[in-house]
């Protein structure tokens, strides 16, 4: 089956145009005749090519738009893959990517946290009180450290605050202002009540494993809440054996 020529009308008109001018002796009317199609022919392929060109721009125009849709949508997939929904910071899995990705070239201060007796202020006050609690201390952890740490949500009231580069004394003293940041102004969710936080810091040198310096400043952070809570402690060794009873010490007092 022979292949079908789209423009054979044209083609047509083409031929007899080139036939005529190779005729010598065909009167004045004919080469009119022949060059008027001819015309007729070249004006609606450019009537077609425009109206081609234009709906070939539109969808360029749709497909740009599409694709920029495209790449904002896999951009907040990837944002709500890597935040928590409630506060926005970091989640779990994304601060500890992060911190992983820190120590293998750098020094790194973390900063473990958990707000004091949160049970109490969700039994007494509701869970939105509570998601109101956790939002304020979010926005003001970011206050406080004006973006020298990066701040993961990685429980219902627990934080981790990785410091690149910090030192453990000058982590220490950021840890210290933050906890009056929480401790020291009523929060507006919840003014008949003050809301503090336990603090446990522990430093790793570049190359450091990541586990050991979460299971160091977690072991800090427990010792913060054996003596007194609202305050900061820093970590020596990971107490292994001491963890299961504070698990049951803080189970009993809600935290």
């Amino acid at each position: 089956m022979a292949p079908t020529d789209l423009f054979e009308v044209e083609t047509a008109a083409l031929v007899r145009v080139r036939e005529a001018l190779a005729s010598e002796g065909m009167p004045a009317d004919g080469y009119r005749t022949a060059l008027t199609e001819l015309v007729g022919h070249y004006e609606r392929l450019m009537r077609e090519t425009r109206r081609l060109i234009a709906r070939s721009d539109r969808k360029e125009l749709e497909l740009n738009t599409l694709n920029a849709k495209l790449h904002q949508l896999s951009a907040e997939l990837d944002y709500k893959a890597r935040h928590d929904n409630l506060t926005g910071a970091l989640n779990r899995g994304a601060i500890f990517e992060r911190a992983n990705h820190v120590l293998r070239k750098a020094p790194l201060s973390l900063m473990v946290l958990d707000i004091d007796l949160f049970k109490r202020i969700n039994d007494e006050f509701g869970h939105p009180t509570g998601d109101a609690v956790i939002r304020e201390l979010v926005s003001r952890l970011n206050e406080a450290l004006r973006g020298r740490g990066e701040i993961g949500r990685v429980g219902g009231e627990e934080f981790t605050i990785i410091l690149p580069e910090v030192e453990l004394d000058a982590a220490m003293d950021i840890a210290e202002t933050v906890r009056r940041a929480i401790a020291d102004k009523a929060f507006t969710c919840l003014p008949s009540r003050q809301v503090t936080a336990s603090f446990g810091v522990s430093w790793s040198e570049p190359g450091g494993d990541f586990e050991e310096a979460y299971g160091n400043a977690d072991a800090a952070l427990y010792q913060a809440k054996h003596r007194g809570r609202n305050r900061v402690e820093q970590a020596h060794i990971i107490m292994h054996g001491a963890s299961a009873a504070n698990d049951s010490y803080l189970a009993a007092e809600g935290c």
